[in-house]
This record gives C-alpha cells, structure tokens and sequence, in this order.
C-alpha cells in the first residue's frame, strides 16, 4: 500500500513497546507492512535495593520516541501525522505498578528484574499448587504484605507497565491475556484469573486487614482483538504534546513483551516455540497438554488468544557481553581507532565460531542482576580461565555468548526431559541476533534445536504490538489470531540454521562448567556485598 495514503487518509497502525533499553514505535500499513519506525533510549536503575525507572521517564520517552517516528515520517513522505486506525502498548512484563484512588504511584516501579520476593514466591507456589516466579506482580504485592509496607492499605490497583501506560493513553484499566498471566495466574479455559487462586490469597492476606479483594484491584482481562478504550485528550498531550495527533482513536489492549514476542515470530501454535534475547532471555513453548508437575523455574503464561504457554525465563543475557563490546570500542579509540559500536558487534560476534568448541577453558557469569534460575538474589559478573590453556578473543566471545544461554538452559532441561515437552523449532528475535548466523548457531547449540529467523522478525515487539492492533481494527471479526497472522507471514523470507555437532557438544561441555562454577559466582556475590 501507498505509504503517503495510509498516513494521509488516518488508515495507519502503531505499535509501541517499552523494552529494558529502548522505547520503540513502529507505523504499519493497513496490510502489516511497516512504514516507519522511532525510538528513545533509556536505562533502568538500582535505587535502594530496586531496579526501576522513573515514571517521569516514561512520560519523556513516550513523547520522545514518538517525535522521532513523526520526524522520519516527514523526513521520509513530507506529511505530519495526525490520525491513525488504532494504536497498540506493549511493555517489559511483570513487575509491580500499585495506584491510589487519584492514579498516583504508591512507590516507585518495580521491574521485572528485582529478585526480592522469594519469601512471597516460595509461599504462593505452594499455597496455589502453580509456579509463581519473583517476577511476578502477586509475587511483589503479597512480599509487600508480608514486609509490613503502609502503602499496600492504600491500593485502588495494581497493573504492569504497558497497562500503567494505557491508562494514562486512554483512563482504562485493562490488560491483555498474556500480560494479565504475568501479574496472577490465568485460567486458559475462562480466560481470566483462576478464581479459586483469587479467594485463597484474599483469605490468606484478610488478616493483614487490608480494604480490598485482589479481583478488585487487579486489572480487566481483554481478549486479544477486543477493542480498550480510546486516545483521550491527556492521553495526546503525553504521546504527542505537540497535540497535532487527534484523540478519540481506538486502542487494543495492552499486552506484554513476551506475547509480541510471539506474534512478531509467528509462534502461537501449539509445538512451537520462540526466544526472545536481548537484556533478558525466555523461551516461550505453546503447550499441547498441562503439565505434570509445579515446576519453580517454568512460568505458567497464556498466548494474547489464551492457549497455554510454558516459559523458561533468564533475567540476566546480553548486558554485560553488552559491557564488553563497550571496552572493546574504548580500546581502539585508544590505540588511535575511532570506531563504532555497531562495527565491533559486527567484527567481533563472528569470532566466536572461530573458537574451540567448549570456548578454551573460559567460563563467565553475565549476572548483572539476580538471577533466580539458579538461585541468586544478587548478581556479580564475573570471568574465570583455565591458566593451562591459551587466553584467545574468539574464545572469550564464545564464552560471553554460551553463558547468556547458560540459565535459560536449565529451564529448558526441565521442560524436555523432566516434562517430555515437545519443541519443533526455536523462532529467535532479540539483540543476540546481531551478527548474521552467529547468535542463530550459538542458540541452536544451545537449546539442540533448530533456529529459523524470519525477515520480518527483525521489526521486533513494535511490530508485533502493531500486529495486533491491527487485529483489533480489521481481522478479528473474520479471522482467528493464528489465522490472521498467518496472512500476516504467508510469504515471508525465513532462514533455518539446524544444531551443528560440534557446537552442541561444545555447549554441552561448556553447560557443565557453568553449572560446576555456580559456587564461584555465590563466592563472588558474598566477598562482594554492599
């Protein structure tokens, strides 16, 4: 479609995301092709023990990273967008937004990457008989209970971050079904939340006396296609405080990143499976059948059309390889060699094919936080070698990209040999994919699995946000979810990589030296303190 008629005549469709490191927002035609793209890069912060962001933040990169798309916009067509056929906000799941009754924060956002609520953890897992991870917004919300913390008597709601933003775009509060299933547990029969988990908490938290029912502060479940309210005029005056953007424009609901992940990748039939690897990694597999038993590690989530979802979750991936690229680039500038991050990304990421199999006797820790796969509430990064063999660059890249995958391994073990789960194929997106061929090799060595790449993937969780805003404007009523985005990659370039034998017992040797080197990493966090 006529990219200059779409935006003229209000038909386009916009998705924007929250991610960890960037706020991005991606403009769809009608037919799912995209048009334009902007983003804002921001940086979550540790604050008194809490990893967090600044709401203010929001509000900032919000109105930021839409200006950059409106900008490209006009660089590119000379046209000022003004209307639009629907708009979708996805954001990091998880984590712990609590609201009074005038809409203001009770205590600063708690994001998915804090690992302070094992005790709450540990005690709804075995109250609900249903993993429910540190992650989790019931999980921060009964630790608070438990805590003794004064705000928790003053909660009118508690929400995620894409569903913070949606209420402040539209005054609604609502949540789509895989995000919905990241705060408390979602029954995939009914669509909403278990209720008999529901009454066990409210008789287990009445004796902290506090005034509400969980059903009443926990938002609305939406069904994927159904429309959630629309742009109000406080809402422009955040996104667009130039207020060229005209109000009254229809929102689906908000859903989680771990749920774009899988429109974006094509992956919401049951046997498949996508990773989603940037800061944090997860592996999401649609289920054929429950499983057989409570598994700590393995959250139980829904698709955004509701079919049963396992995940093995990571909080700790590409940061600190992150890091290292960072002072390889601060290296050459001085050794006299100005050059970009990018252009190291691009030159070193392959290196590690070059390397032995195992990475040469180097193990590493990327844990810049917690990591609860492997039980550490704190994190160190951290490198060890075996002095007896030669300390090579290729070796230690491989390394850094081996130990990215390292805990979300251990979930995956869970799942295919504890659980007999079935997966076909890996679809990847995410910040591991850089460089062509070598985060696809490295993950199907790691997961023995094979790892297609689509070419639209690349568009990312913006991509999939606007998919499914554009679900909610012109396919729901026709077609189901799968149905329609099928349509949506009918024709779509692909590449496969199948696991290569040397990388996957390379891999394997590796796993068995990160699992060995566990108490290093405890003896790291604990010599370290404070």
């Amino acid at each position: 479609m006529d990219p200059r008629t779409v935006i003229t005549d209000g038909e386009g469709i916009l998705g924007i995301e929250l991610g960890s490191t960037r706020i991005k927002a991606t403009l769809i035609a009608p037919d799912a092709a995209p048009i334009a793209h902007g983003s804002y890069t921001w940086e979550n912060r540790l604050e008194n023990g809490v990893w967090t962001y600044d709401m203010a933040a929001v509000h900032t990169g919000l109105s930021a990273c839409y200006h950059d798309l409106v900008g490209n916009i006009e660089l590119e067509h000379g046209i000022t967008l003004s209307m639009l056929a629907g708009v979708g906000i996805s954001g990091m799941m998880h984590g712990y937004i609590a609201i009074d009754d005038r809409g203001k924060l009770l205590v600063p956002f708690r994001t998915w990457r804090n690992t302070i609520t094992s005790e709450a953890s540990e005690r709804l897992t075995e109250l609900f008989n249903f993993p429910v991870p540190q992650r989790w917004s019931i999980a921060h919300l009964y630790q608070a209970i438990l805590n003794g913390e004064e705000h928790v008597h003053r909660i009118k709601r508690i929400t995620t971050l894409a569903g913070y933003v949606h209420y402040l775009l539209t005054g609604k509060f609502v949540i789509g079904m895989n995000d919905a299933s990241g705060m408390f547990p979602v029954d995939p029969q009914t669509g909403s939340y278990y209720s008999a988990m529901t009454e066990v908490f409210d008789k287990v938290v009445k004796r902290s006396g506090v005034p509400w029912t969980v059903g009443d502060i926990l938002p609305e479940i939406l069904k994927a296609g159904t429309p959630a309210g629309k742009l109000s005029k406080a809402g422009v005056s955040i996104i667009d405080p130039e207020n060229n953007l005209k109000p009254g424009i229809p929102l689906c609901p908000p859903e989680g990143d771990a749920g774009t992940g899988m429109v974006a990748t094509n992956s919401l039939r049951k046997r498949t499976g996508n990773v989603s690897a940037g800061t944090s990694v997860f592996a999401m597999v649609v289920l054929e059948s429950p499983l057989a038993e409570v598994h700590s590690e393995i959250d139980m989530l829904v698709t955004p059309d509701g079919s049963p979802v396992a995940m093995a979750h990571s909080n700790n991936c590409t940061s600190d390889l992150d890091a290292w690229m960072s002072l390889f680039r601060d290296a050459a500038g001085y050794l006299g060699h100005e050059v970009s991050l990018d252009f190291v990304y691009k030159t070193l990421l392959p290196l590690a094919l070059e390397g032995d199999s195992d990475a040469g006797g180097v193990l590493t820790y990327g844990y810049i936080s917690g990591e609860h796969m492997t039980g550490f509430e704190e994190g160190r990064p951290l490198l060890v070698r075996d002095p007896a063999r030669d300390f090579l660059l290729p070796n230690l890249i491989r390394a850094h990209l081996f130990s990215a995958l390292g805990a979300m391994r251990i979930g995956l073990d869970i799942l295919t040999e504890n659980e007999g789960v079935t997966v076909e194929e890996i679809r990847g997106h995410g910040g591991l994919f850089k460089a062509p061929g070598v985060g696809q090799r490295i993950m199907a060595a790691a997961t023995v699995t094979p790892v297609r790449l689509q070419e639209s993937a690349g568009e990312g969780g913006s991509w999939g946000m606007a998919l499914l805003a554009a679900y909610m404007v012109n396919g729901f009523q026709r077609k189901t979810l799968i149905e329609y985005i099928d349509a949506v990659f009918s024709g779509t370039e692909t590449s496969v990589v199948e696991p290569d034998g040397r990388d996957v017992e390379g891999f394997r040797e590796y796993f068995d030296r990160y699992k060995r080197g566990l108490p290093i990493e405890r003896a790291a966090v604990e010599a370290l303190r404070g």
